[in-house]
């Protein structure tokens, strides 16, 4: 079904209007009834790693927490849920549940390798995630998600240009604190979480947290000679998550060790999905239906885990803070990549056209991620505190890459998909950085921040490929020594202008080091994109309005990025490219806003906007090899000067409404939720078939809420993506218009139990 067809101003009136849930969160029945006070709650973030009240941050921060976060994460969702829930926060993955790819204002990295970095990193209870693999970890037993827009060099480092993505878990204490929930949804998904914590001693305590998630596989694959019912789109997920808390008189320790194992498929590829000469889905196409000939090889394994240990000491005017982190990744994932079945040079291809197979594998058979970050931050009474510290960072990484001949017999497998290719990569990263960051009240109404960090980063890169699949020389190899330093700062002001009204300012400096591209399985170079620097200026204000019973955060920004690195994927070549651009811009506005609109009712309706375009005329790149290309092309290149970054969407807007009513003692309640994208580029390029239309999406949660002795318990049903809109997400441009789509409508119900 084609997405809905209106203007992004009805789709927002829309929004504003008629839809539901509530980011405005309250987590227990007691938490009900202290919310129908009719006043907000406070959030608390740590977007400068101190607790403070976000309406009096300098930051563009946006969090999600509570009924909110769990409505928005429910029916078995990944980590993509949060894809336009956020004002200029979009994701995406070609790789299905794992390999997130964050984009914030327009700034993202399409880089399928495993060796990308991102200009948006992810921090997971305070410790850098860096390798994409580790971003997926999944979502549960949050307190709090956290999305800081801007650079965020200073505090967060390298990797941080274009903003942030923080996770905090919720952390053990002394209360005895339990919950319990499983939900069963379309397709046989079965979704289980739970966490108990409690004090083991009158200091110590612990919590122990486990998802579970589970769905068969359910798409049949018809391609002739291939029949199979239910090969694929299943997926079998387990998390968990141990913690333990030592709490002394002026000492605090906190152990947190955590992993994850999934086995399951990876997104499925659907050759030709896209028309030719338009960008409508393919009329021909059936959700739980593919044309796979190599659908019985594809597989997708990840097994991740990490440890850290944060160490804080009260020194009363003084607090001195380590976090010790490890983190290690491992994946194989193996995919028919061009979607369909066979091939135009044997006469038995589908469905369309298919110009050559294309099945491939990569993996990462080892990782390991190693953090230390020291801390030393003032307490003062007075007019002046501060934050200075060190990071130390160090990975090992190896990726290997493999093709396959899906029309060749493989005698060792017994079956077909022959490999004929293989290629490896090696790369050791050290970084360490110094950083301060200081604090001044000039008056009872201004207060001022300033920060600066000295980052310094190296890459040792080898890479080598012992068989080629296109027929180029089987043996090649390719290094590369990347290093670079730089000074990021920042300086920001908060003016008090009301009790209730806060007015801010930041202009700050982030930076990305330089990346490494050595994916030379069906390419004969290694690419290196030397690092890129952002310049940022926003301004905006934080109010709190009808006395306490609405929130209006607004923020207007504008960005130059010098070198920005992009990589050129794909293309008729089917090589991933690392360059940088002389170039890039970007401005635009964000508009968040909760409202308690009556004893029952509460909303909310966030808001962003965000131009961004390239500024680079010698700029060019390879095109797709099936598809109608927009733009200039200059001997076989498309020029992208002028164009707007991929991924990009210059529209963002999603609305919640939460209605709850007191019935026979428990609380009645609905929660619903709508968010809109507007269309975006897949590629660098422009193409008629390559570029996503719209996406709006709509959710529904209801049920009843009670209590009972000493539990809490809640029985509701739900809906995702209501109106089942589906639209084309993503591309594969080498071979033929190929594409992949968002989750179709998901229903289901839940039950869960709080124990207290």
């Amino acid at each position: 079904m084609k997405a809905i067809k209106r203007s992004t101003l009805a789709v927002l009136v829309n929004a504003a209007l008629f839809s539901t849930v509530a980011s405005t969160s309250f987590t227990s029945h007691a938490e009900e009834q202290e919310a129908k006070s009719n006043k907000l709650e406070v959030i608390q973030v740590t977007a400068r790693k101190r607790v403070e009240n976000a309406q009096e941050v300098p930051v563009s921060v946006s969090a999600l927490q509570g009924d909110g976060l769990d409505a928005y994460s429910s029916a078995g969702m990944d980590i993509r849920f949060m894809n336009a829930k956020i004002p200029s926060l979009s994701v995406e993955s070609s790789f299905g549940r794992t390999f997130p790819r964050f984009y914030v204002r327009g700034l993202g990295n399409t880089d399928f390798d495993l060796n990308a970095s991102q200009p948006v990193s992810l921090v997971v209870d305070e410790i850098v995630q860096e390798n994409p693999i580790l971003k997926g970890f999944p979502v549960f037993d949050i307190e709090r998600i956290e999305v800081l827009r801007g650079p965020q060099g200073t505090l967060f480092g390298r990797n941080t240009p274009a903003g942030l993505v923080k996770f905090d878990s919720v952390k053990p204490s002394q209360e005895f604190d339990a919950y319990s929930a499983v939900s069963y949804g379309s397709k046989g998904s079965i979704d289980f979480e739970g966490a108990v914590g409690t004090g083991l001693t009158d200091r110590l305590s612990t919590r122990v947290s486990l998802l579970v998630q589970d769905r068969p596989d359910y798409i049949d694959v018809k391609a002739p000679g291939f029949e199979k019912e239910d090969s694929l789109g299943g997926y079998n997920e387990k998390a968990m998550r141990v913690q333990f808390l030592y709490e002394g008189d002026d000492f605090t320790g906190l152990l947190n060790y955590h992993k994850r194992d999934l086995d399951g498929r990876p997104i499925a590829f659907r050759a030709n999905l896209i028309e030719k000469g338009s960008n409508n889905i393919n009329p021909k196409y059936d959700n739980d239906v593919v044309y796979h000939d190599a659908a019985s090889r594809s597989t997708q394994q990840v097994d991740t885990q990490g440890l850290s240990l944060k160490l804080e000491w009260d020194l009363k005017e003084h607090t001195v803070t380590s976090i010790t982190g490890w983190e290690s990744a491992e994946i194989y994932s193996r995919a028919d990549v061009d979607g369909g079945y066979g091939a135009a040079f044997i006469g038995f291809q589908g469905p369309g056209v298919i110009p050559f197979p294309s099945e491939t594998a990569d993996a990462i058979p080892e990782h390991d991620q190693y953090t230390q970050e020291l801390r030393l931050s003032s307490n003062f009474s007075g007019d002046m505190n501060y934050q200075v510290g060190v990071f130390l960072y160090e990975e090992d990484l190896v990726i290997e890459s493999f093709s396959f001949d899906t029309l060749s017999w493989d005698a060792n497998a017994n079956n077909y998909g022959l490999q004929n290719g293989y290629a490896v990569q090696d790369q050791s990263t050290s970084a360490w950085a110094l950083f301060g960051s200081f604090d001044y009240t000039v008056s009872d109404d201004l207060k001022v921040t300033a920060g600066i960090r000295y980052s310094n980063d190296e890459k040792e890169f080898y890479a080598k490929r012992t068989k080629s699949p296109v027929g180029a020389a089987d043996f090649l190899e390719g290094s590369a020594n990347p290093d670079d330093s730089h000074v990021s700062w920042d300086l920001s002001a908060t003016y008090k202008y009301t009790d209730d009204i806060n007015l801010f300012a930041r202009i700050a400096n982030g930076f990305r080091a330089p990346s490494v591209q050595g994916r030379i399985l069906f390419g004969d170079e290694v690419t290196v994109a030397k690092s890129e620097t952002t310049n940022s200026i926003e301004a905006g204000i934080k109010s709190d309005v009808l006395d306490g019973q609405g929130r209006v955060n607004a923020t207007v920004f504008y960005y130059q990025m010098n070198d920005q690195q992009l990589t050129a994927v794909g293309g008729g070549a089917n090589f991933n490219r690392l360059i940088n651009a002389d170039k890039t811009t970007g401005y635009g506005i964000e508009l968040d806003s909760e409202w308690v609109l009556t004893d029952e009712l509460n909303a909310t309706f966030n808001l962003s906007y965000n131009k961004t375009e390239l500024s680079d005329k010698d700029l060019a790149v390879q095109v797709c090899a099936q598809c109608t290309v927009t733009n200039k092309v200059e001997n076989g290149l498309a020029v992208l000067d002028g164009n707007s970054l991929p991924h990009a969407p210059e529209w963002i807007a999603n609305a919640t409404l939460r209605y709850t009513k007191e019935l026979e003692g428990g609380d009645f309640f609905v929660y619903s939720d709508v968010s809109y994208r507007s269309e975006i580029d897949f590629f660098l390029y422009e193409a008629v078939e390559f570029k996503g239309e719209a996406l709006f999406e709509a959710g529904v949660r209801a049920g009843y809420q009670w209590l009972a002795g000493d539990n809490e318990y809640e029985a509701s049903v739900f809906v995702r993506n209501l109106f089942d809109e589906q639209v084309v997400i993503g591309g594969v441009d080498f071979n033929n218009n190929t594409g992949m789509l968002n989750e179709e409508r998901y229903i289901g119900a839940e039950f869960k139990v709080r124990f207290f």
